[in-house]
């Protein structure tokens, strides 16, 4: 990272401007690896506006550097202050000017995102993550007695298919020690 002589006015800026930015939105999909992700859109809707707003703006040229190619990233606060970083262009092929833009776009993505200090979250990730559900004694109750009703691994096995995924691990202990059970009763045999 490089820096002007001074950074006590982008510090105090940019101490602001953290304390209102939120993460970025994953809202563009990956085809090849079908994931979610921020593109370089969501990073500047993330951070860009509030960083104006303190008087931070971020720009992003290219440089080449003993013959590799770079995205500065420059944190430039309108007092002259300012911190920048370097981030290579990586491309498969530097003579290809389509995956150049690609490379150049992941590297902007990423520097801008590092700099700021943001994250990605995904936009339905509350609809994603599932809410555990409490469960009483009472309700566990009759997948308990099934496992308890088993007399041989089969009958043990199926007891265990029937039982609904979520409640799995809350009776998972119970039907380690039936299986013991069996285990014993079996070698004793």
């Amino acid at each position: 990272m490089q820096s002007s002589t001074t950074i006590t006015k982008i510090s105090a800026a940019l101490v602001k401007a953290q304390h209102e930015m939120g993460n970025a939105v994953k809202d563009a999909t990956n085809p090849f690896f079908k994931s979610k992700y921020a593109d370089l859109n969501a990073i500047r809707e993330a951070c860009l506006p509030i960083l104006n707003k303190n008087g931070i703006s971020a720009i992003q040229p290219t440089c080449v550097i003993e013959g590799i190619n770079y995205v500065e990233t420059i944190l430039l606060h309108e007092s002259g202050e300012y911190i920048s970083s370097l981030t290579p262009i990586i491309t498969a092929n530097h003579n290809d000017p389509q995956k150049h833009g690609s490379g150049l776009s992941y590297a902007r993505r990423y520097s801008l995102q590092s700099i700021c200090n943001i994250g990605a979250e995904d936009d339905d990730a509350n609809k994603a993550t599932p809410v555990k559900k409490e469960y009483t004694p009472a309700q566990l109750l009759p997948y308990q007695n099934k496992l308890q009703r088993a007399t041989d691994y089969a009958t043990l096995a199926e007891a265990w298919v029937n039982i609904p995924n979520e409640i799995k691990p809350l009776v998972e202990a119970l039907k380690n020690e039936i299986k013991d059970k069996l285990n014993d009763t079996n070698t004793r045999v």
